[in-house]
């Protein structure tokens, strides 16, 4: 099972899962640190405060990466280390930390890929409003641009954001993510700014006019289907591909919201966030689209039992399980439907490229003299890798695949008791332990293809 020449082989990680070092060298907090010291928020009360301390062991990491054969590497940069108060100049010793880790991956011959925000947003600028806040769009782009022009003479490939489902409605609507906001009003006036952001950040970027750089962004993607004929479940999935898929995708890729989305949340809010000329802000062009995917959704028509919910304005949509395996996270498992959204995005906005920017899978992994053996991760990866395949034998313009994750990591409100990493870290010592998913890995980089 090959891949094309040239296909972007990774993994990936995020800035608060693994960074530790959380009060050091002029960082500030983030709205992660005050979610995650907030009693009930997150399992056992744990916190990215040491993590993987990844902050001081990044070397050691980067020899892991070496040692999987992988050429590139996607990493979020934490915006309180950079920016500690979301605007002005910035914090030269945040800058060096990231020109470190940016020549310790180039020596090893590991292309640097860097996501500008995956969610740890300086708490002085939640302070003053958050996401649903058009300022918090323009502070993103200053930052972009204030960032690019320090890294981007070693750095080429820039990713707005990560998510930015889970920024706005897990963490204004539903409340289960920083920082923690259960309303849902506010939600789909965060996900407006974030694409905002997103749009005047490219523009600031780009326009320092480098030639060869690639921008672009990352959405968790799920195909979405009705669990059963009958109109209300059909329109029920409806609404959910609204909210969770479309939402996103066409502003960015198609130049505006679909009339029948902004209708679904009527309810909650009249837009007047939108103003005139944002949408085509948004609709910059896209050097790739990132595509992050773990599971298919399906959904029927319910009771709206009120109280916080991932459907704003929509909380009579309920999810059906179809009886599948499952990973740790309670997801299921369904390779098939990384093939179904990497061809409908293909088919729907053709001409971009497409990355898999995350994938991946927890499960309850055990260190036993010395090993950690994850034969359900091995398959899952390879079950995965044979969509992704099938998606470029069926015309998909598949650049790249990014394992979902390096190390083991504090898997935000689950906190450190779900582990998706290549490598197994003891929370304790701290030691690194590459997984037999992190052996197979080596061998399909290396391949460049998937061994039977």
């Amino acid at each position: 099972m090959s891949f094309p020449d040239g296909f972007a082989w990774g993994t990936a990680t995020a800035s608060y899962q693994i960074e530790g070092a959380v009060n050091e060298d002029g960082r500030s907090k983030s709205i992660w640190d005050t979610f995650s010291h907030t009693p009930g928020k997150v399992d056992n009360g744990d916190t990215g405060d040491v993590a993987d301390d990844h902050y001081h062991r990044y070397e050691e990491d980067v020899a892991h990466m070496a040692d999987l054969g992988v050429g590139w590497y996607r990493f979020s940069l934490a915006w309180p280390r950079l920016q500690p108060q979301g605007r002005g100049a910035l914090n030269d010793a945040g800058v060096d930390f990231y020109s470190r880790l940016v020549e310790a991956l180039l020596v090893k011959d590991i292309t640097p890929w860097v996501t500008l925000y995956h969610w740890d947003l300086p708490q002085v600028l939640e302070d003053a409003g958050g996401w649903p806040e058009r300022d918090t769009a323009e502070r993103f782009a200053e930052y972009s641009a204030a960032v690019y022009d320090r890294l981007s003479d070693r750095v080429a490939h820039w990713t707005t954001l990560n998510e930015p489902w889970c920024s706005s409605i897990l963490g204004y609507s539903m409340g289960a993510h920083a920082p923690g906001v259960t309303d849902p009003g506010k939600s789909i006036a965060a996900a407006h700014h974030l694409m905002l952001g997103h749009g005047l950040a490219i523009d600031a970027m780009r326009g320092r006019g480098k030639p060869g750089h690639q921008f672009g962004i990352t959405l968790n993607l799920s195909p979405t289907e009705a669990a059963s004929d009958a109109p209300d479940d059909v329109d029920a999935a409806r609404r959910a591909d609204g909210l969770a898929n479309r939402l996103f995708l066409d502003p960015l890729l198609k130049g505006g919201y679909a009339a029948d989305v902004l209708d679904d949340v009527r309810n909650i809010t009249d837009c007047a966030f939108i103003h005139d000329g944002d949408e085509q802000q948004i609709k910059v062009d896209l050097d790739f689209l990132g595509v992050n995917y773990y599971f298919r959704t399906v959904v029927r028509k319910g009771e709206d039992a009120g109280g916080p919910t991932i459907w704003p304005g929509n909380g009579d949509i309920d999810p059906v399980e179809r009886g599948r395996p499952k990973t740790e996270m309670g997801w299921e498992i369904d390779a098939d439907g990384l093939y179904d959204i990497l061809t409908r995005v293909a088919r729907d906005h053709p001409g971009v490229p497409l990355y898999v920017t995350e994938n991946g899978a927890a499960f309850a992994d055990v260190k036993e003299n010395g090993a950690v053996h994850d034969p359900d991760r091995v398959e899952y990866l390879r079950t995965h890798f044979g969509a992704a395949q099938r998606a470029i034998a069926d015309g998909v313009d598949l650049r790249g695949y990014f394992v979902w994750s390096l190390l083991d990591n504090f898997e935000w409100a689950y906190g450190f008791s779900k582990r998706f990493g290549l490598i197994h870290v003891d929370y304790e010592t701290l030691e690194r332990t590459p997984k037999d998913s992190a052996k197979f890995y080596a061998q399909v980089t290396r391949a460049n293809g998937v061994p039977a």
